[in-house]
């Protein structure tokens, strides 16, 4: 019966509101920050920090065959064929990944499966993870319900050139000192 008409809005030219004054386009002054450049800080951060980066992300209907090389994070949800090398970066293979590839990384964590040898400062198979192959790391954790096949090799990295020789060392050295010194 009754019929509310609803306010046109202007289309076109007249869209923009208009100063009342001058008749040109209302100028609004930008927010902070907006209107100059801005600089991505994930170009500035060291190499070093890499607990909040986002991982690179292979996807569950990607097939890799070949070699991944590369120092940033990076999650598997693929097939990967080959060698993965992420230097210090970390290694996550998702549920749906399977890798017949040797690894070395940072930090692996294995949901998926892999075939082939892992070298990486911390190892971690998760209870529906697999892996089979060789693993050298100094630190390793096998969940309950995950399956693994090979060798262990707990490698607790080099030795720092302040650590003080070992006792033996010691002896031999002393030993050998005494013997040119009386010969």
């Amino acid at each position: 019966m009754w019929r509310i008409k609803k306010l046109e809005t202007p289309r076109g030219e007249d869209a923009e509101p208009k100063s009342p004054q001058t008749n040109q386009p209302q100028m609004v002054a930008p927010r902070p920050g907006e209107g100059t450049t801005k600089m991505n800080q994930s170009f500035m951060r060291p190499a070093e920090a890499t607990s909040d980066r986002v991982p690179t992300r292979l996807g569950s209907s990607l097939h890799v065959k070949g070699d991944i090389h590369g120092n940033e994070d990076m999650y598997i949800d693929g097939e990967v064929e080959g060698l993965v090398h992420l230097d210090e970066g970390n290694l996550t293979v998702g549920r749906a990944a399977r890798l017949t590839a040797n690894v070395i990384a940072g930090q692996v964590v294995v949901y998926g499966s892999v075939k082939g040898n892992v070298r990486a400062n911390r190892i971690e198979i998760k209870k529906d993870g697999s892996v089979i192959g060789d693993l050298t790391t100094p630190q390793i954790l096998i969940e309950d319900g995950a399956y693994f096949k090979g060798s262990i090799e707990i490698d607790s990295g080099t030795k720092k050139a302040d650590d003080s020789p070992s006792p033996s060392e010691t002896t031999k050295s002393a030993a050998a000192g005494a013997s040119s010194k009386f010969t």
